[in-house]
């Protein structure tokens, strides 16, 4: 296999802080590596080496000659005024610089023309205008002279991404490719990888998208890089018996280190003479040991503050701004310990949603009315903003102390903090020293300190690595109050919520019993039933209830019967046709839009023909 990618003994540090010391890594042709770190690792940094944007102290990075590299930003930034055409013309990449040298040729004239052209030629790059706006309309940006400045979080995501992809990288660096997109967006980009001949490197703490995408995982823990050849499940597997084996010798380890501890007490004058050696092993027993306790598995079982009878109704409440219609007389009462997800595509309205519950806005209509003894505690996806100069310790100590255990005993701040992998060395350091994940997980710490007996999370895993993901989902589990979740971590939802507000638009909110996964099962096998409708209609009359249909309802029921499968068969040959690169710009715009209308249609259609057959 081709080597893309080579880095030898790389070290990179600010100040006394160490990232990474002596870190090699290779990626071959066709490997798609997943990187696993903690949050202030240097995940980030390493990327920004590798594609030259940061230096380093020490090492080699040797990519293949004349690679393409391709590289998605965690938070990409274009220059104001740019529209979104004219930023995927700002990429540097070998297409832009040649269709740059070939406009510069074409003024200028003379020989340099004909070398222009044959570098044209050689990268494909006289249709890349035409893979551009393929690619964004694919991820649902269709305005391409909208300015990058108008565009959300989660599009600019989208036409970085598009950026990456245009020009048909052999080796694409992510960094959290998948915050700020929604589930179909992720979905398209698991497929559209798979479908790939690329190598890839990327961090991500989306779990289902290493799952589904990666065929290796590269560990770097306490400045160690551990591989795994299989994917995250895979990596999970292995990772669990390596912990296991290292607690073993972690506790012999301890054991040895009483025993030398106790004889360096013992012996006042152990460090002179031929007893040094035994020092100096103790010393070195010393480091083992503190290596050791950073990677034990914590175990919480925090006690949530009582709660009373009545927790939280919501009655005909409706909410819309001008025409768009968020909710449309919604009703649902809270009982005791229950953990819902909210999921639903980018715009339709989930935050809006959480912030009439919290009480930041009020409903058009309907009431809602919380229970005397909720005490909330909200995560925002906007974060929160820190005094810089302020101590870690310190920023979690003014709001509490402690916080109750379920055995009855209490856990320091401190103690809480390093539950969440801040170890007590960086406890005392500044708020500025901390990178945007280790932020993000303070910021958490601050809303679980307060002991609220409702969550209400908004995005909680954009930014947390996954040790910190593992940890927030053992305290979920244990934990006794309410929760509310909105996220688009599939794993997550998976592991947390016991069932789901499913938003559909138009101010439809479907409560679906069972986890995202039991979800998506769900809406692909009414995929699948909608495509095959008459096997329903030839079973055995007599061994079906009477119809309590009206005569107009049965003939509505056999309309979409035969409407359902001509929707979808219209669909897939849009979705065929714009994959082919054949279309002009203008029939892209227009079988997108399409699309989104046949999506509508079918799903409205499908949940009509649910309704009727219960009472067929």
């Amino acid at each position: 296999m081709a080597i893309n990618l080579q880095i030898e003994s790389l070290t990179k540090s600010f100040g006394a802080r160490v990232l990474f010391e002596g870190l090699s890594l290779t990626v071959e042709q066709g490997d798609r590596v997943g990187l696993i770190a903690a949050n202030g690792t240097g995940k980030t940094t390493l990327l920004n080496i590798i594609a030259g944007r940061e230096d380093y102290q020490s090492g080699q990075i040797t990519l293949r000659k004349d690679i393409r590299v391709g590289y998605l930003e965690q938070k990409p930034a274009f220059a104001a005024g740019k529209t979104v055409m004219e930023a995927c013309f700002e990429s540097d990449n070998d297409m832009v610089r040649a269709i740059a040298t070939y406009e510069r040729a074409v003024k200028e004239g003379g020989i340099g023309l004909q070398e222009a052209i044959g570098r044209m030629e050689q990268l494909s790059a006289w249709d890349y205008e035409q893979r551009a706006k393929q690619i964004l309309t694919q991820l649902h940006i269709t305005d391409f002279d909208q300015r990058v400045e108008k565009l959300s979080g989660g599009q600019l995501k989208r036409v970085a991404l598009a950026n990456a992809l245009i020009a048909e990288p052999d080796l694409l660096i992510l960094d959290e490719p998948t915050n700020h997109l929604d589930t179909e967006m992720t979905e398209w980009l698991e497929r559209y990888l798979a479908a790939s001949k690329l190598s890839l490197l990327m961090v991500t703490h989306d779990r289902y998208f290493l799952d589904r995408v990666c065929n290796r995982i590269v560990e770097i823990d306490n400045l160690q890089t551990y591989t795994y050849r299989g994917n995250y499940s895979y990596f999970t597997e292995k990772r669990q018996e390596r912990i296991e084996l290292g607690n073993a010798t972690a506790e012999k380890t301890r054991n040895l280190y009483r025993r030398e501890l106790e004889w360096i007490r013992r012996t006042p004058s152990a460090r002179t003479g031929k007893a040094k050696y035994r020092v100096d092993a103790f010393d070195e027993l010393s480091k083992e040991r503190r290596s050791a306790q950073k990677t034990q598995q914590v175990r919480l079982g925090i006690e949530a503050s009582r709660i009373g009878g009545k927790i939280f109704e919501m009655v005909d409440v409706s909410k819309a701004y001008g025409e768009k219609v968020i909710l449309k007389n919604f009703s649902y009462t809270f009982a005791r310990g229950e953990k819902v997800g909210i999921v639903g595509e980018n715009g339709v309205g989930k935050t809006t949603f959480i912030r009439m519950l919290l009480g930041h806005l009020q409903p058009d209509s309907g009431t809602i009315e919380v229970g005397e003894t909720v005490r909330f505690g909200y995560y925002s996806q906007q974060g929160l903003e820190f005094d810089q100069t302020e101590k870690v310790i310190d920023v979690v100590r003014k709001i509490s102390e402690d916080i109750p255990m379920a055995d009855g005993s209490r856990l320091t701040a401190s103690q809480f903090l390093q539950q969440f992998l801040f170890q007590p060395s960086q406890q005392h350091d500044f708020v500025a020293k901390l990178s945007g994940g280790e932020k993000q997980r303070l910021y958490l710490c601050t809303v679980l300190i307060t002991n609220p007996n409702f969550l209400v999370l908004d995005e909680p895993t954009n930014d947390l690595d996954i040790q910190t993901l593992n940890v927030l989902e053992e305290y979920l589990a244990s934990y006794t109050g309410c929760v509310i979740v909105v996220s688009h971590d599939r794993y997550f939802m998976d592991k947390i919520a016991d069932h789901l507000f499913v938003m559909q638009g138009e101010g439809v909110v479907k409560d679906f019993n069972g986890d995202y996964s039991d979800y998506r099962q769900w809406k692909e096998n009414l995929l699948i039933t909608s495509q095959k409708p008459q096997k329903i209609a030839e079973q055995p009359k007599q061994e079906q209830p009477k119809t309590k249909l009206t005569f107009k309802e049965k003939r509505e029921f056999e309309q979409i019967e035969t409407e359902l499968p001509a929707l979808e068969a219209e669909k897939a040959y849009l979705e065929t046709s714009m994959s082919s690169g054949e279309m002009t710009t203008d029939e892209l715009i227009a079988a997108a839009e399409r699309i989104r209308q046949l999506i509508e249609e079918i799903d409205e259609k499908t949940m009509r023909w649910l309704e009727m057959s219960e009472l067929a």
